[in-house]
């Protein structure tokens, strides 16, 4: 078979099997709450792999090897908060959150507040975080279909785009729990099977350990660059170069066809389509996008990795960020809208611990790997690719081939399944805030909430997929975590005081993150604290809330009483004080 091939066959299967299932299941799918919230009828374990899939995105499958390759032990940081996150919801949010009886974040925020100013904040920073997560995932279906099949880079995100708004157009919440369930234990096997030919094969490399020095090439190693690049040279090294480079001194350009030329130390840039074939043992050069650790500092942790200022800031705003902003995401927390009740719920929380607990082991693996067999990518700065690409490199033959198609399959799954959790998330609150909330209105929601991020995705495929998703993770750190905190434990809350801690928190936090992705460059304080918001706007919000609130008591929910026993009494006794709102 051709290179392609399998690749082409693997991106099929995907999408025929989610097609199908999805299909299969829309026999269930006949009311709006089955749409919805899946008539709330979705088991524990169940629901757990639905989670799981529609959890671990193109971050989790793709961003965090490469992170790894690039900044080493610093980066470890992304996969224990993104699994303690759920710690943090079991104990704070779960039950009380499924005793709301709410149908989307805005439901429980008006539920609450008893206001409708709330409920359109909330409304506006679903859709905001909804975007935010949903870019990435056509960003990183853009990379993977085009590396499996050759295809441009926009196919992949509008593939992704059509198939994920049949879907969720067609069955709705019951549809897609049965896919992403299935989606889950995909994504687990397209990465476990293969790992264990990769350490394999390592061992009869005589087991090679990454960060000992600077990412050198393995062995003579042609780099073929399908987009304009800017690289950094930090030692002089003779290539054989194909393509057209621009040299630091002179700022000239000089085209060369096969020709050897000296990369004297500086800032080159090379123009698309080239290609430079290095030799084994020679330092890698890094592009202008990119700062990688070098030596020891990629294996120590707090060491400044790629290059940031005030690393252990860094390092615990990126924590904070992760452990609360997972009960801010919109298309977790409507998962537990789903769930029979509150005890259920916390089941749930506790498989889905175990499930990623599992799932997160594996992509550190293929990051110190990458490190040793794809070094390139620091190059071209297409990092994220570090996993696509191993099993080839590292196997090779037939075998490499399938077992590159089985990675490709799991990745592919990884964009349906996140993106259909985030488009039922943000469909929902669109049709019931801005529609009529009907089942038509709901599949033209759906269309729209994949139509924007797609348009977007077109220009931003130089993003980092697991970067813009710790992002979106601080908006939600800083809007909703104290929104949800103060709301279930704390009966002083006014709608005066939440209204002004989500335009305070979500307000600095989403200016912060649309500063970093427009590329804003600052050194000191100011770069570190716009590159990871959350440890100055998650206090702010919550302080804002609290103070607001207590300087405005005669704005308590009058029925606040009736609200707390709904969240924290046993499911009988809440129901009886306060019925669930029918969609």
């Amino acid at each position: 078979m051709s290179d392609t091939a399998y690749g082409v066959a693997a991106v099929g299967l995907v999408i025929v099997a989610t097609v199908l299932i999805g299909s299969f299941a829309l026999r269930f799918s006949r009311t709006t709450s089955d749409f919805y919230v899946a008539s709330r009828s979705v088991s524990p374990v169940w629901n757990a792999s639905a989670i799981g899939g529609e959890y671990l995105s193109a971050a989790s499958f793709l961003g965090i090897a490469g992170l790894i390759l690039a900044y080493g032990a610093d980066m470890l940081w992304f996969p224990v908060g993104y699994t303690a996150g759920y710690l943090v919801l079991l104990v704070l949010v779960a039950a009380p959150l499924r005793r709301s009886g709410a149908y989307t974040l805005p439901d429980f925020a008006e539920a609450r507040t008893e206001s409708r100013t709330v409920r359109r904040i909330a409304s506006i920073l679903v859709v905001t975080i909804g975007w935010l997560y949903l870019l990435p995932q056509l960003v990183g279906a853009g990379l993977t279909v085009s590396l499996a099949t050759g295809a441009p880079e926009w196919v992949g995100g509008l593939l992704i785009a059509v198939v994920v708004v049949f879907s969720v157009a067609t069955g709705g919440m019951r549809s897609i729990t049965f896919v992403q369930a299935f989606q889950y234990w995909l994504k687990l096997t397209a990465l476990a099977v293969p790992v264990l030919f990769l350490v394999l094969a390592w061992r009869s490399d005589g087991g090679p350990t990454p960060g000992a020095g600077p990412a050198t090439f393995p062995d003579r190693t042609a780099v073929h660059v399908t987009r304009d690049t800017g690289f950094v040279v930090t030692d002089p090294v003779r290539v054989l170069a194909d393509g057209l480079l621009t040299a630091p001194s002179s700022g000239s350009s000089t085209s060369y066809a096969g020709q050897r030329v000296t990369l004297q130390p500086g800032t080159w840039r090379v123009i698309a389509p080239a290609t430079l074939t290095f030799p084994a043992g020679a330092v890698v050069p890094h592009a202008t996008s990119l700062q990688p650790s070098d030596g020891d500092d990629w294996a120590r942790p707090l060491s400044g990795a790629g290059g940031r200022d005030h690393p252990l800031y860094a390092t615990y705003s990126l924590i904070l960020a992760l452990f609360f902003g997972t009960m801010g995401l919109p298309h977790v927390l409507v998962r537990f809208y789903t769930n029979p009740d509150g005890r259920a719920a916390r089941r749930t929380t506790l498989v889905v611990l175990a499930l990623l607990g599992g799932f997160y082991l594996l992509p550190t693996i293929y990051g110190a790997l990458a490190r040793v067999y794809t070094p390139d990518l620091l190059l071209t700065g297409r990092t994220d690719t570090a996993v696509l690409l191993l099993p080839e490199r590292m196997v090779g033959g037939t075998l490499g081939q399938l077992l590159t198609a089985l990675v490709t399959a799991g990745a592919v799954a990884a964009f349906l399944s996140t993106s259909s959790g985030l488009t039922v998330s943000v469909a929902g609150v669109l049709s019931q805030d801005m529609l009529r909330g009907s089942v038509r209105d709901f599949r033209l929601a759906a269309a729209f909430s994949v139509a924007v991020p797609f348009v977007l995705s077109l220009g931003a495929f130089s993003l980092a997929i697991a970067d813009v998703v710790g992002l979106a993770f601080a908006v939600a750190a800083s809007s909703f975590c104290p929104l949800l905190v103060l709301g279930i434990w704390w009966r002083g809350l006014t709608d005066v005081g939440a209204t002004a801690g989500l335009l305070t928190g979500g307000g600095l936090a989403t200016a912060a993150v649309s500063a970093t992705i427009a590329g804003v460059d600052r050194d000191g304080w100011a770069g570190a604290l716009l590159a990871q918001p959350a440890a100055w706007t998650v206090p702010v919000a919550f302080a804002v809330m609290v103070l607001v609130s207590l300087g405005t008591p005669h704005r308590v929910a009058h029925g606040v009483a009736r609200t707390m026993v709904r969240l924290h009494a046993p499911e009988a006794v809440a129901l009886s004080a306060h019925p669930p709102r029918q969609p």
